[in-house]
């Protein structure tokens, strides 16, 4: 069985426990042996097992529970999420706002109060006026979504737009340089109608809205 061998002896303790979870040999909900056990396995002394713990639990990797002991939550390493998404590319984060934002259109037409429709029509308003530049476009547009995912009042899905919206908006600016027309026509009444469906509480028709424009532009910057 490895042991560790160089400096850092904690962190090396760290990342044999975590070679050993990713490897399967515990599963997730699992409780790991004791200190007294892992730390001959190991090559070092309790405190060291201690401090490995304490690291994978910062990681989200283990948890201790008073009296119960330490257990898997997690079979690897929470990754940044700016990282995730710079090394990702437009059209698997076009999929993941797919998944959010026709999630949060339905939940929008079903728990939408008179201030969340002002803020989408407001929004929606905007959108069609600010015409002066690509990026004046691009920035309204995002607002206009926004406020469709704030109107879900879900933290947890306005969070995640609000991660998105860096990545998506440089590729959006790209994709309506070389598409000419845009902020008009189609494109602008599609808006409207997730506006309108958000209004009329049908989130079925919401969902679709969403969804169709998004896919448009899955496929416009694929």
């Amino acid at each position: 069985m490895a042991q560790v061998r160089r400096h850092s002896l904690a962190d090396q303790a760290a990342e044999l426990l975590l070679a050993r979870i990713r490897s399967g040999e515990w599963e997730l909900g699992e409780r790991l042996p004791g200190e007294t056990t892992l730390a001959p396995q190991l090559g070092v002394g309790r405190s060291t097992v201690r401090e490995a713990i304490r690291q994978l639990a910062g990681h989200g990797v283990l948890t201790t529970r008073q009296g119960s002991g330490v257990f898997v939550t997690a079979l690897d390493v929470r990754e940044d999420w700016d990282t995730v998404l710079r090394r990702t590319d437009i059209v698997t984060v076009l999929e993941a706002r797919i998944a959010i934002e026709t999630e949060a259109a339905a939940l929008a037409a079903a728990r939408r109060t008179p201030a969340d429709l002002r803020a989408i029509r407001r929004t929606l308003a905007a959108r069609a006026q600010r015409r002066g530049s690509i990026e004046e476009h691009v920035d309204a547009d995002t607002a206009f979504h926004r406020s469709v995912v704030a109107a879900s009042h879900n933290p947890i899905l306005i969070e995640l737009f609000d991660g998105f919206t860096p990545r998506v908006r440089q590729a959006m600016i790209e994709m309506l340089r070389l598409h000419g027309e845009w902020g008009s026509g189609p494109d602008h009444d599609a808006h409207a109608l997730l506006a309108d469906a958000i209004a009329d509480r049908d989130d079925r028709a919401a969902t679709a809205s969403s969804r169709a424009h998004l896919l448009f532009l899955k496929e416009a910057l694929a």
